[in-house]
C-alpha cells in the first residue's frame, strides 16, 4: 500500500490496478447530483434483487471464490459516507465468517484516481482500509472499474463484482459495452445505488441486466435491509446454498426461500 500526500493509507497500485490512462476522452457530468431521499428502497426493488441473485445459482468453480468490491468515493457521497462504510464493513464480516472468498477493494475519487488493492483472504484488512478512504471531488470512473474487472476475470474467474455509488457521469453505451465483456466472462455485477439519480439508475439497471447481476437502491432508511442483502450476496458467492443457510438474518432467509 502507498502513502498519500494527506497521510492517509491508500490501496496499493499493483500491476492489476486500473491505470489513469484508461479513462475516456472526458466524462459527461449530470446536471446535478441528488441527495439521498428520505424514503426507503421499495419492496419491489428488493424482491427483484433477490430474484436475480436466485437466478445466478451457487458458485461451482474449483478453488476459492473471488469477490471484487468497488465504491464511488467522490464528494457527493460525503454526507452519508460513515453509514455506507459501516454497511460495507458488515459485508466483509459475513465474508470472514464463511471463509472461502478472496476480496479486492477498488475505489475512485478525484480527477483521475482509481486504485485497487491486492487480492486478500482476510476481509478485516480491507474493512480497515475502507475506513481510511476519504471522499474527494471528481467525476465518476465506472468505466475504469469495469475494465479492471474484465482484466482480472480474464486471468482468473471472478465470482462477482459489487459496486456502490450514487451517480453516473459517463457515456452509458460505453459502460454497457464493458458490461457485455464481463458477461462473456461470466462475471455478474451487483449494483447498489445511493439516492435517486435517474441517469445512474438507468445505467446501473442495464449493467445488471447485461451481466445477469442485480440492482437495488438504498438510503439511510433501508440500510439494515441492504446490509443483509450485501452480506447474503457475499456469502452466496463464497459457498453457495450451504453457506447461506448458516447465515442468520432476514436477507439470508429471503434469499434461501427464492433458491428453493
Amino acid at each position: 500500500m502507498s502513502q498519500g500526500s494527506d497521510g492517509k493509507q491508500k490501496a496499493g497500485t499493483d500491476s492489476r490496478a486500473p491505470d489513469a490512462s484508461a479513462a475516456g476522452s472526458g466524462p459527461l457530468p449530470t446536471a446535478a447530483r441528488q441527495a439521498p431521499p428520505s424514503r426507503a428502497a421499495s419492496d419491489g426493488d428488493v424482491a427483484d434483487f433477490v430474484r436475480r441473485v436466485k437466478e445466478l445459482g451457487p458458485r461451482t468453480a474449483a478453488g476459492r471464490g473471488r469477490l471484487m468490491f468497488a465504491m464511488d468515493a467522490t464528494m457527493s457521497r460525503q454526507p452519508t459516507w460513515d453509514m455506507a462504510l459501516a454497511l460495507q464493513g458488515d459485508m466483509f464480516k459475513a465474508v470472514k465468517a464463511v471463509g472461502g472468498l478472496d476480496v479486492q477493494l477498488v475505489y475512485f475519487r478525484g480527477s483521475a484516481e482509481c486504485r485497487a488493492s491486492k487480492w486478500v483472504s482476510d476481509p478485516d484488512a480491507l474493512a480497515a482500509l475502507m475506513t481510511r478512504v476519504s471522499c474527494a471531488g471528481g467525476y465518476t470512473q465506472i468505466r475504469k472499474v469495469l475494465s479492471h474487472a474484465r482484466g482480472e476475470a480474464a486471468k482468473r474467474p471472478v465470482s462477482a463484482l459489487v459496486y456502490v455509488g450514487d451517480c453516473m457521469e459517463e457515456e452509458i453505451d460505453d459502460l454497457c459495452g464493458r458490461a457485455g465483456e464481463l458477461a462473456l466472462l461470466g462475471v455478474p455485477v451487483f449494483l447498489f445505488q445511493e439516492g435517486t439519480d435517474a441517469r445512474a439508475e438507468t445505467a446501473f439497471r442495464e449493467i445488471a441486466r447485461l451481466t445477469k447481476g442485480a440492482y437495488c437502491r438504498f438510503d439511510a432508511g433501508s440500510a439494515a435491509q441492504l446490509r443483509e442483502l450485501l452480506s447474503a450476496v457475499a456469502v452466496f458467492a463464497a459457498g453457495g446454498r450451504r453457506a447461506l443457510a448458516a447465515l442468520s438474518g432476514r436477507g439470508a432467509r429471503a434469499l434461501l426461500q427464492q433458491l428453493k
